[in-house]
């Protein structure tokens, strides 16, 4: 991983040799998980990227030069050589595909089934409902307070979690599912950081957290988590 440029620019650093720069360039926010999901997946795959910042809560993210790129104008989004991809789920089976080593998906239907279906349980079914965006709804426009905003983040955060808990606990395994990290993993550890972050309750998730634990002992889960982006603050 390396740094280089605003997030509202072009994605190249103007005043770096363009040949040395890798063809993979992240725009990513140190606290975005969904951002942190396809930084995992990156590390995971031993890929070198370059980091473009873009600061959401100061609102690069509106600027017209990143709206071209994402209309969406939201992080993540990898640009591989003249492709721009979104979605983190989708930006990780893309990775998965092109650089097949390791996979982060099994070999077999029913369990990549089982894979993204816990990925989902988290991106689908928990984090639309706390991101940045609709925490600032319910501030800025319905007028709740930041005491009401916390408890509908906990709120959806625990009873999304017990969920998960719910299906790790029919399938018990070294990770989400088997022995090394899968999709699952890279959607898993980083909600656990947002849920730490907002004082979430997690003893009722025994098996979640001893995943998250082994996640966290590999380098690829470590070195790509926020505190260690180069936009940390």
């Amino acid at each position: 991983m390396s740094a280089s440029g605003p997030g509202t620019g072009t994605g190249a650093d103007a005043d770096a040799d363009s040949s040395t720069q890798p063809d993979l360039q992240l725009f990513s926010y140190f606290r975005s998980s969904a951002s942190y999901r396809v930084r995992i997946a990156l590390a995971l795959k031993g890929l070198d990227y370059s980091y473009l910042p873009v600061h959401l809560p100061r609102g690069e993210q509106m600027a017209d030069a990143y709206a071209r790129l994402n209309p969406a104008r939201v992080v993540p989004l990898l640009s591989d050589g003249p492709v721009s991809l979104t979605q983190s789920l989708a930006i990780i089976e893309y990775l998965d595909e092109t650089h097949p080593q390791p996979p982060l998906l099994p070999a077999t239907a029913l369990e990549r089934a089982r894979v993204r279906a816990l990925a989902l349980d988290i991106a689908c079914e928990i984090h639309p409902l706390n991101n940045l965006r609709v925490l600032r709804y319910l501030v800025h426009d319905l007028k709740l307070s930041d005491d009401d905003k916390d408890r509908w983040y906990r709120h959806w955060v625990e009873a999304g979690l017990a969920v998960v808990e719910a299906r790790l606990n029919q399938q018990p395994a070294a990770f989400c599912h088997g022995d090394q990290p899968t999709l699952a993993d890279c959607t898993l550890v980083p909600q656990i950081f947002n849920a730490r972050r907002f004082h979430c309750r997690l003893d009722h998730v025994p098996q979640v957290m001893r995943v998250f634990d082994r996640c966290m002992q590999l380098p690829a889960f470590e070195r790509t988590r926020p505190e260690a982006c180069p936009d940390a603050e």
